[in-house]
């Protein structure tokens, strides 16, 4: 019987995804590529669940090794660039954002925590600095998911709308989220 590492079931189930589609992900195909049986696959993973947790977890690792904030850095231009890195991130891989939707920070907590310290020493307060990163997050996922679905680039639109952009979409909601946090911290 050939044994696998983990971290190659892990990154042959990204190659997967990026080939198929989430939908078409299977524990059958992924066993088949890596020449093992099915069930061999239940050594690292009891469930199809916990094998979409950990492709999950992994394929946000280029976001995990974004620069976290230091004291002096302006914290809407952090923001910003941490925001975009995170798209960019779910961007990487064919259904990114449906991968990612749901899933647990659980091994990017540490980071989130440095995160909001940075942003309350910066003199965002800290109920508004949280909501601000959440709502981002699910802003930005939501943005991917709507632009990963959009196969076509709008050929299917009705003749006089506009196709999106879907980049100057996604700054100008950012550019909302941000006047809003600015505001509300001028405010406090």
């Amino acid at each position: 019987m050939t044994k696998i590492r983990r971290e190659t079931v892990v990154s042959e189930a990204l190659d997967l995804l990026d080939e198929v589609g989430l939908d078409a992900v299977s524990t059958r195909q992924l066993a088949k590529r890596l020449g093992v049986e099915q069930p061999s696959l239940y050594w690292h993973f009891r469930t199809k669940k916990d094998l979409l947790a950990a492709m999950a977890q992994a394929a946000m690792d280029p976001h995990a090794d974004a620069p976290l904030p230091v004291a002096g850095d302006s914290w809407p231009d952090w923001f910003r660039e941490n925001t975009r890195d995170f798209r960019r991130t779910l961007l990487m891989r064919r259904d990114g954002a449906r991968l990612h939707a749901g899933s647990s920070p659980a091994g990017d907590l540490d980071r989130i925590l440095r995160k909001m310290e940075f942003l309350t020493a910066s003199g965002v307060p800290e109920h508004d600095a949280q909501m601000a990163m959440l709502a981002a997050s699910r802003y930005t996922v939501g943005s991917v998911l709507e632009e990963q679905a959009d196969v076509g680039g709008g050929a299917d639109l009705p003749p006089g709308v506009p196709k999106i952009d879907h980049e100057s979409a996604f700054e100008a909601g950012l550019a909302l989220i941000l006047d809003g946090l600015a505001h509300r911290s001028r405010r406090d």
